[in-house]
């Protein structure tokens, strides 16, 4: 500005400096940047100088070491020197000996993905998101599956990480896909690893599945989840964009899980449309579909034992009573177990996750209850004889209240629920205890006979607030 003939006060004004430091500036003829000098002098003492020694030692045996740990090890040990101010200190100290003079840091590599060569999958908690079904908290995962080139994905609503829900969700994703890529990759799931975790040693049964599709299975090896990198970030993304999209809808509670299913499939599809263009090159190389579906349940041959039981993966499920003693033929699905007897459908019921479990129907049991009614206090599966809270809380008014026949009329009311509603006898419980009413038989038939009429909710009268008493107090 100045070479355009500018006065000096208006080249400073112009670039917003001070006139003496253009001054400055011009009669040095260097270039600002070149007059600042190098701050190679300590603006405060070295606190650390006499132990920084033995703390390098500490951190070299053990990096993980965190300088706040050092901090108050150094404050009990020398308290007349160190204090709490001294931390940030200390923090920049570690910081420069780890970024000059610590251990090797892990690489990450970026890798190059081809079209239709490699998918992913992995399962996906979503508990964190709280989610719940008419009220009432839904516990549940995705199988999660990934194409590493496009990011197209597919999800799989699932209850455990069994085998049946790896091979359920990863044939729904292919035949959602209609194609086959060259690869697929998971972590060491037990359901399709060998324990303990060795690359390319599959179980019998996933090594199958992938033989069926004619597709090379691969497994990261263990303590190397970046190996699976892609899948884990899309978990990650998928489960931020369904918590983005309660939030826009509002509540986190659904009608039915149909409902919440309809829910997800939008979200999946809205992130879908984002990869449609690398998706219509990788769709070119994928290999066709086989023309069905290999079955992805198991199906077992197991007797029923006297106690009206079976045991199923190291479950144990209730059955009619009519089936003590004969051979039941059971299918275990991703999610449901259906019970088979001379090629006829007898039960279904939701498959029990993990192991030393049960599920027992009192409507099996209540009968020979009734014959043997001593059997119900130190029965094995007593706890599951209570459909609900509310038969619980009868059981234990009808324990406090009639010890002596506590026993036969619960299982009464049973009874009730099994040869009527236990729905009906449910809302006879709820008026009973609501209006303190003994939870005897005689009372639960007359209100099944005549259902009671709802009760009409009072009008609530709101009082209009005279504020002239907190009008006087501000004057005062």
């Amino acid at each position: 500005m100045l070479q355009q003939g500018k006065t000096l006060q208006q080249s400073a004004d112009a670039v917003g400096i001070a006139v003496n430091t253009a001054r400055k500036y011009k009669n040095s003829n260097t270039l600002p940047s070149k007059l600042k000098k190098v701050h190679s002098w300590k603006t405060h003492t070295d606190k650390f100088s006499e132990d920084w020694e033995q703390l390098k030692e500490m951190l070299t045996v053990n990096p993980g070491l965190e300088a706040k740990t050092i901090m108050d090890w150094l404050i009990r040990e020398k308290s007349n020197i160190y204090q709490e101010s001294h931390l940030r200190t200390l923090q920049r100290r570690i910081k420069v000996w780890r970024a000059t003079e610590g251990p090797e840091k892990t690489i990450y590599f970026p890798q190059k993905h081809y079209p239709g060569d490699l998918s992913e999958s992995d399962f996906t908690h979503m508990d964190k998101l709280g989610i719940s079904i008419n009220g009432l908290p839904f516990k549940h995962l995705f199988y999660h599956f990934v194409l590493t080139y496009s990011n197209w994905e597919s999800v799989t609503l699932c209850y455990s990480e069994s085998f049946e829900s790896l091979s359920e969700g990863f044939q729904n994703a292919l035949w959602e896909l209609g194609g086959i890529p060259k690869r697929h990759r998971t972590d060491n799931l037990s359901a399709a690893v060998v324990p303990p975790a060795k690359r390319g040693r599959f179980t019998d049964r996933y090594q199958g599945l992938l033989d069926y599709y004619h597709i090379h299975g691969e497994n990261i090896n263990s303590g190397f989840p970046n190996e699976n990198g892609d899948v884990e970030q899309s978990n990650n993304r998928f489960k931020k964009a369904v918590d983005q999209s309660l939030m826009l809808r509002g509540n986190r509670d659904f009608d039915s899980i149909e409902s919440y299913l309809q829910f997800i499939d939008a979200v999946a599809a809205q992130r879908n449309s984002g990869c449609r263009v690398k998706f219509s090159e990788e769709i070119k190389e994928l290999r066709p579909l086989p023309s069905r579906r290999q079955d992805s349940w198991r199906v077992l041959d197991v007797s029923v034992g006297k106690s009206s039981t079976i045991r199923v993966l190291h479950n144990v499920y209730s059955v009619p009573s009519r089936l003590i003693g004969e051979k039941i033929r059971v299918i275990v699905k991703s999610s449901t177990v259906e019970l088979y007897y001379a090629q006829r459908h007898i039960e279904s019921y939701p498959r029990i996750k993990g192991e030393d479990k049960q599920h027992i129907d009192y409507r099996h049991l209540v009968a020979n209850l009734l014959r043997k009614p001593r059997a119900f206090m130190n029965y094995r599966y007593r706890e599951e004889l209570y459909p609900n809270s509310f038969f619980r809380l009868a059981w234990e008014a009808l324990q406090a209240n009639y010890p002596g026949t506590c026993v036969k009329t619960y299982l009464g009311i049973l009874h009730r629920a099994a040869m009527n509603s236990e729905e009906k006898v449910t809302d006879v419980l709820r008026v009973l205890l609501r209006h303190h009413i003994d939870f005897s038989l005689e009372n639960i038939d007359r209100y099944l006979e005549k259902p009671p009429v709802p009760e009409q909710l009072p009008e609530a009268k709101v009082e209009e607030v005279d504020l002239t008493a907190y009008d006087n107090l501000v004057k005062l």
